[in-house]
């Protein structure tokens, strides 16, 4: 496996292995990869030939007071586990590298960036699409596999394919958990054993409000209701947003839904933020 900091590099290496007539696999991270990580390699190597995983905290998708600085870094140790699932080449560029002097372009994706995180987070989408962008144009991939656990970002990141006709498939992964059903993520680890024993409710919650989607007297408002009582009656949590969006365009749920639907949560656990989903079908009125 190589690793790869320098985009002329990595743009001549995916030249050549396209050249071979080899598909190449994506994986777009920021690392401290855990088992969700390792699952979309294994899901991209289900098709491409070749599995390239970018490494790389991308300093323009973090608000002015959001965790960039201590976000958790450990490159020999990732290098090993994407070693470990057949990943070719780490691509681990700077912060330089990516945005060299004079940088001044941002791709915004404005409607479905717009509610969710991007009320809290109002720059946060725009970074994740630049830098995807480029990292698309870099690695020239076929294909790039996203975790539904961040289902907003696997929403942006579709729709900036189709706009601008990028020539590549996007792949989505099921979200990763843990035996408890928490859904992992690297900034579990800035929890205290007694918020990552009280964020299990996130996961819950998701179950419970599953188990009501057709009962003939829910509706947006009692599901929503009911789902934000469970989880503020478990301190520390601290809610940030529960909505109910409808798919594929995040546009506001009707009072009595129907057709496929995103419950998103965004929860406070400490200092500690975490995201959770359930894509949810609502019968249409007067079928099962």
């Amino acid at each position: 496996m190589k690793i790869i900091e320098r985009i002329a590099e990595m743009k001549a290496w995916s030249l050549a292995r396209r050249r071979e007539g080899r598909t190449i696999g994506f994986v777009p991270t920021m690392g401290y990869l855990h088992e969700g990580h390792l699952s979309l390699v294994r899901l991209a190597l289900e098709t491409a030939d070749t599995a390239v995983m970018s490494i790389f905290v991308n300093p323009t998708q973090f608000g002015p007071t959001e965790d960039f600085a201590r976000y958790p870094r450990d490159l020999e140790r990732d290098a090993a586990l994407a070693e470990s699932v057949g990943v070719d080449v780490i691509f681990h560029p700077t912060p330089a590298e990516m945005y060299p002097a004079g940088f001044e372009t941002t791709i915004r994706v404005p409607r479905t960036a717009g509610p969710l995180c991007g009320v809290s987070r109002p720059d946060h989408f725009a970074g994740v699409a630049t830098v995807c962008c480029k990292l698309f144009n870099i690695v020239q991939p076929h294909l790039a596999v996203f975790g539904e656990k961040d289902y907003q970002q696997l929403l942006v990141i579709r729709r900036l394919v189709a706009d601008l006709d990028l020539n590549l498939e996007i792949v989505p992964g099921p979200t990763f958990r843990e035996p408890d059903g928490l859904a992992m993520s690297s900034r579990n680890k800035y929890l205290s054993p007694e918020e990552r024993a009280r964020a299990v409710v996130l996961h819950q919650s998701l179950n419970q409000a599953e188990e009501w989607v057709n009962n003939p007297e829910t509706n947006r408002d009692s599901l929503l209701r009911s789902v934000r009582a469970r989880i503020e009656n478990t301190p520390p949590a601290r809610v940030d947003y529960i909505e109910l969006r409808r798919l594929p365009d995040l546009a506001d749920a009707a009072e009595h839904p129907q057709g496929d639907h995103l419950l998103a949560l965004a929860v406070f656990f400490g200092k500690t933020r975490l995201i959770d989903n359930r894509v949810l079908h609502f019968a249409a009125e007067g079928k099962e």
